[in-house]
């Protein structure tokens, strides 16, 4: 496929995993960037791979879901003492560690599925309507967890 677009996503989020030996363990946070790369043969009418704007209104809801959340292993005994806190933001994970390697799966395989769905969005005046056309393709997605080190899913 000759053609890759890249929208990226920022959040703050955080994750605990309890499988570690040391301090990542405990909650600590990072300052993530999320790229999403779609990828297609051919451009759309209107000479791209599909708007920026249709990915942003396809995923970003999602993604903003993990924007000041703590991701956690639902086996990790401090769960219960998290879950008494009035207004926090929990994703929890069966039985793993939230690594940055499991994000990215977990990213990916919903982002696969928003965009297999080829839903329309409409601009607020009605006239435009934002899609990601059916020739589009997820290639891979990529979090980062620090300036320096990211891990990255694809198929």
């Amino acid at each position: 496929m000759p053609y890759r677009i890249c929208k990226t996503f920022e959040i703050e989020s955080a994750h605990m995993l309890y499988l570690h030996p040391e301090k990542c363990k405990y909650p600590h946070g990072h300052s993530r960037k999320i790229e999403v790369v779609l990828r297609a043969d051919e451009l759309d009418a209107a000479g791209m791979v599909c708007d920026f704007k249709a990915i942003k209104l396809s995923v970003g809801e999602f993604i903003d879901s993990f924007d000041h959340a703590i991701c956690i292993n639902s086996k990790d005994p401090l769960l219960p003492a998290l879950q008494m806190m009035p207004g926090i933001r929990l994703i929890k994970y069966e039985e793993t560690d939230p690594t940055t390697e499991v994000l990215a799966r977990h990213i990916f395989e919903h982002i696969k599925k928003a965009i297999a769905e080829h839903k329309l969005y409409p601009r607020e005046d009605g006239r435009l309507v934002y899609r990601i056309g059916a020739n589009v393709k997820l290639d891979r997605v990529r979090v980062t967890e620090t300036s320096s080190s990211w891990a990255e899913y694809f198929e």
